[in-house]
């Protein structure tokens, strides 16, 4: 008895909080108190600011950190009666951890490392702008082959920059005097900033420069930035799937479409309940109405007789 009424304090206490952190004002609310750190954050920036205010800028940053534990206690007691699924979403961890840091005393007395995990904040607007949220998801998803594509560049800056230091080293030391260099010059080029200037420099000293920039130019500005968007594109769409494919949360117990033996039977059952029965209602009578119509062609096409058999009666004249 006592575990019983344990899980039904739970579940009552869950459906309520489930109730807030759903509503519209409570992600409104939220957001705004969001807003309301970045603002505080970049007028810290302002010395003045700072000297004049600086007893009240450090009170509407403790109010910020209360709100936000709240909305995390609240968020927490919205799955009291299911906490793992509170940790199967990664926002809800990464909140998670961005309020407890702030909490830890190594944080609060580095004023650089709070800075930051204050700015980290903001990435939480993220949560409430699903737009926002898809292009996140596509970045993360994008890093393998964002990766592959560093190597493919740096590789071809290496062979392009040891070509370019053999043959332009000793006439101009200033762009391909080392590797180091050869790389700098040809990594600013890749934007095409500069690209002919560099080319009629290089005519003055041999005519082969002409082959080496434009197939620079075509590999490095045209092929590479082109695959770059296409695995970003790539991951931007398998984002959208997987945000517009994600699993809805469980419902809590207390909203179950089976009634408890002690719940009251005037109390209204859920919407996806109701809908069901409807729709298994109409399949019902559909059958029904499908069942009458061969019913009735039945009776009017009765059997040929057969010569020493028993005539069939068709199953409504028996019913009459």
């Amino acid at each position: 008895m006592p575990q019983q009424q344990f899980s039904h304090a739970r579940g009552v206490l869950a459906r309520r909080c489930t109730a807030v952190v759903q509503a519209r004002w409570f992600a409104v609310t939220v957001f705004s108190l969001i807003l309301a750190n970045a603002a505080l954050l970049g007028a810290e920036t302002y010395s003045g600011i700072v000297a004049g205010w600086q007893h009240w800028l450090r009170l509407a940053e403790h109010v910020c950190l209360v709100a936000f534990t709240l909305e995390i206690v609240l968020r927490l007691a919205a799955h009291a009666d299911r906490p793992g699924a509170f940790f199967r979403d990664p926002w809800n961890l990464f909140d998670l951890a961005v309020v407890l840091c702030a909490f830890l005393p190594v944080v609060r007395e580095n004023t650089t490392v709070l800075r930051l995990l204050r700015l980290a904040r903001v990435l939480r607007t993220a949560r409430f702008l699903p737009q926002l949220r898809i292009v996140l998801m596509a970045v993360v998803r994008s890093l393998p082959g964002t990766l592959s594509f560093l190597l493919v560049g740096a590789l071809l800056l290496y062979v392009y920059a040891m070509v370019g230091w053999v043959f332009f080293g000793s006439h101009d030391p200033e762009h391909y005097g080392s590797i180091g260099r050869a790389v700098l010059t040809l990594f600013l080029l890749m934007t095409l900033d500069g690209i002919g200037d560099a080319v009629h420099g290089g005519l003055d000293i041999s005519r082969w420069s002409l082959l080496y920039y434009g197939s620079y130019v075509l590999l490095a500005s045209f092929v590479l930035v082109n695959v770059l968007i296409g695995v970003v594109i790539t991951s931007l769409d398998e984002a959208r799937e997987m945000d517009g494919a994600a699993p809805a949360e469980p419902r809590p117990h207390a909203e179950r479409t089976e009634p408890r033996p002690h719940a009251d039977r005037t109390e209204p059952r859920p919407y996806a309940y109701r809908t069901e029965r409807t729709a298994l209602a109409h399949r019902i009578e559909e059958a029904r109405r499908a069942l009458d119509a061969l019913e009735r062609e039945l009776v009017r096409t009765p059997p040929p007789p057969v010569d020493g058999t028993r005539r069939r009666i068709p199953t409504a004249q028996r019913r009459d």
